[in-house]
């Protein structure tokens, strides 16, 4: 008699069926499909916005680097000449804080000087890491 009371109880219970189960997957499907586009696509344009500020944080302590000895580091010593002393005359770094940080899709940052646009050049190739591209794959320069 006791079984057949938790039986009964049991039995009086209801739970999801496997249709009601498949339509909200569904559902949550398409609501991932219709919004993970757009949110990848922010952090894309993100990474962009954080190579542009990384690159104007180096350009200061390129700046002052020059301030400090009358010219910018040759292409041969790069951005490290902003941590330890190629043997410039006037040299008072370190002029970064940290290290040299790589790009937000974490390559080096590419660094010329004299450069073409300007006294220097300092440039992220984006996410692809080759020369051109649109949105996220876009360079991001010291020039623009």
């Amino acid at each position: 008699m006791e079984n057949e009371v938790k039986f009964e109880r049991l039995r009086g219970q209801r739970g999801f069926t496997l249709v009601e189960l498949i339509v909200v997957m569904v559902i949550l499907g398409l609501l991932a499909a219709l919004v993970g586009p757009q949110i990848f696509g922010k952090v894309g344009m993100a990474n962009q916005k954080a190579a542009k500020t990384q690159i104007e944080m180096l350009g200061q302590g390129l700046d002052q680097f020059r301030l400090d000895t009358g010219r910018y580091p040759t292409t041969s010593e790069g951005l490290n000449a902003l941590l330890t002393d190629p043997g410039a005359p006037g040299w008072d770094g370190p002029y970064l804080k940290k290290a040299v940080p790589n790009d937000p899709w974490k390559r080096p940052y590419h660094y010329e000087s004299p450069g073409t646009h300007g006294d220097y050049d300092l440039i992220s190739y984006g996410a692809d890491g080759s020369t051109g591209g649109e949105k996220e794959n876009s360079d991001v320069t010291s020039w623009e």
